[in-house]
This record gives C-alpha cells, structure tokens and sequence, in this order.
C-alpha cells in the first residue's frame, strides 16, 4: 500500500522539515503613529516638482535621495543650490537606469562633488525617496510613485506625499536610506568598470 501526499501537503512538509516555512511568514511591518502632516500632489494635475524644489529649498542640514530615475534639470538645480549653500546632499541610485540614461543628471551631481552611488544589488532600485533634516525638528521624507522626471512631471499619472513633523517615521526611512547606502557603490566606481 502506498501513500502519498497532495502537492501542497508535500511542498509544506519539505519546506517545514527544511525551516523554510519562515519564507512564507510576513517580515513585521513597521507601525508608526500618525503624528505630522501630509502634503499630497498628484500629476499631471497638481505640481509635484515645484512641491520637491520647495521641500529641498527649505532643507538646512542635510538631503538624502533614493532616485530609480533622475532626468529632472529643476529639481537637480535645486540640489546643487543646496550643495552650494553648505547642506550635505547625498544621492542612491539605480545603477542600471543610471547607466543608460541619456538625460540622467546623476553625472552632474557627481561632478559638482555630491556623493553619488548606484545600488546594483537589486533588479530595480525602484524608491523614490527624498529625506530633508533627518537630524532635525523640521524632519521630513517625500515619497510615492513620483520619479524626479520630466515625464513624471508632464506625461505620467503619478504621486507624491511629503511627510513633516514625524521625526520617527523620518528615522526610519533614513535608516532604510543607510542599509541601501551600505550596499551601493560609488557612482565614479561604477562608471569605471563599465
């Protein structure tokens, strides 16, 4: 007499056996309160670029950037003003968009003595991320789909939420920013051995 197990039994038990049923388990989220406030621009109808640019103008300290693309000449004008006026401004990037972007400011930056680095561990550093005074009051983080693009800009359907007065919420995109930084490398590196 033989007995066997339906697909998804034997699937369980290999992987229960193994310790990879863990694979399975949701890693915990991190529930923040809601403390602050949430400013909200949806493209093409709203101005989320004119949101950013003030967002960088109003930064002191320093600017962290986590950009899948960066062709936007404004908001990369806006980043070199806030290099030039002292703030420490730092850029991750997704190496391969980076690498074949015609219109990628991410040179330019790079050029002008912002430390840039490209993120190659993954197959899309997809964030688009922009973290302005982490260490301060005034704390905020920027994030939705919005690339820093033209076409995000004019052509595409896209969103933004800018997030001030959650220094905790803040502290836990920087720390993200950090584990991605730790894994990037420099942008001058990565055109090297290109």
């Amino acid at each position: 007499m033989s007995f066997r197990l339906p697909r998804p039994a034997v699937l369980f038990l290999a992987l229960s056996l193994w310790g990879g049923a863990r694979a399975f388990d949701a890693p915990p989220s991190s529930a923040i309160k809601a403390t602050g406030t949430v400013e909200v621009a949806f493209s093409p109808w709203d101005d989320p670029e004119a949101a950013l640019i003030r967002l960088i103008q109003s930064a002191k300290r320093s600017i962290r950037i986590q950009a899948y693309l960066f062709t936007s000449r404004p908001l990369a004008r806006a980043l070199l003003d806030a290099h030039s006026r002292g703030v420490a401004v730092e850029v991750l990037a997704d190496a391969e968009q980076t690498a074949r972007g015609d219109n990628s400011q991410i040179p330019l930056l790079a050029m002008a003595g912002i430390p840039v680095h490209v993120e190659v561990r993954y197959a899309a550093a997809h964030n688009k991320i922009l973290i302005v005074d982490a260490e301060l009051p005034g704390a905020a983080v920027a994030t939705g789909s919005f690339n820093f693009t033209y076409s995000a800009q004019a052509r595409n359907a896209e969103n933004l939420l800018i997030l001030r007065g959650n220094r905790k919420l803040v502290r836990t995109y920087l720390d993200n920013w950090q584990r991605h930084r730790l894994d990037a490398v420099p942008y001058a590196e990565a055109v090297l051995t290109k």
